[in-house]
């Protein structure tokens, strides 16, 4: 079987194994999914779902974000690491959508970038979860995971994005990214992988080799 089909089967099991798999941060603006996942860097989804709350609660527009008090934010935000630099960022690109695009999230994967604290990743997320243009979100789980079901070689994101992207369909770019989460978690681990009860073990090459 070759990689692109060994990827769409992939796919199609994870699919049946984890059918609510969606993005673990909680958002119901495009802005607060970018704030997020700013927050999210060096951060488990789980603990910067604790703090959104407050912050959104807070600041529930993105015009008020991006007039907030600096401190303030550090504050709010404080328990999630890095607290100073993501605070910046959160402002800095709070003011830079309000001032150049019009208060709106640009579809535009290098506009994305352009703002403080979002690099190709984020950027990815933002351009599936929020607009459905596919992306491949390359995080831990998904570079991990997809190295050892033999999809990739690489270990620098973007050469795993591009390995993926060349035998995914983009029709499945923005799903595999959520469901690589999934499965990293829950059976895929890193410590010990269950291949045992791993749906992919017989097309999985760590699976196969074992």
């Amino acid at each position: 079987m070759d990689k692109s089909r060994i990827a769409t089967t992939v796919v199609q099991r994870l699919r049946q194994q984890y059918p609510d798999a969606q993005c673990t941060l909680d958002f119901q603006e495009p802005w607060q999914l970018l704030v997020a996942a700013i927050l999210s860097a060096q951060c488990t989804d789980a603990r910067v779902n604790l703090i959104t709350p407050g912050l959104f609660s807070r600041y529930s527009t993105l015009d008020s974000l991006a007039q907030a008090d600096l401190a303030d934010v550090e504050q709010l935000i404080r328990s999630c690491g890095l607290f100073r630099t993501k605070a910046r960022a959160i402002l800095g690109s709070a003011t830079r959508l309000v001032t150049d695009f019009n208060g709106t999230l640009p579809p535009d994967r290098e506009a994305l970038m352009s703002l403080p604290g979002v690099g190709r990743k984020i950027a990815n997320l933002l351009l599936g979860d929020c607009f459905g243009i596919p992306a491949i979100v390359v995080d831990t789980h998904c570079a991990r995971v997809s190295a050892l079901i033999g999809l990739t070689r690489q270990t620098l994101p973007l050469a795993v994005e591009k390995d993926l992207a060349e035998v995914l369909r983009p029709e499945d770019w923005i799903a595999y990214g959520h469901l690589m989460v999934s499965h990293g978690r829950a059976i895929c681990v890193a410590r010990k992988p269950d291949c045992p009860g791993c749906p992919l073990q017989n097309i999985c090459q760590h699976a196969l080799r074992r």
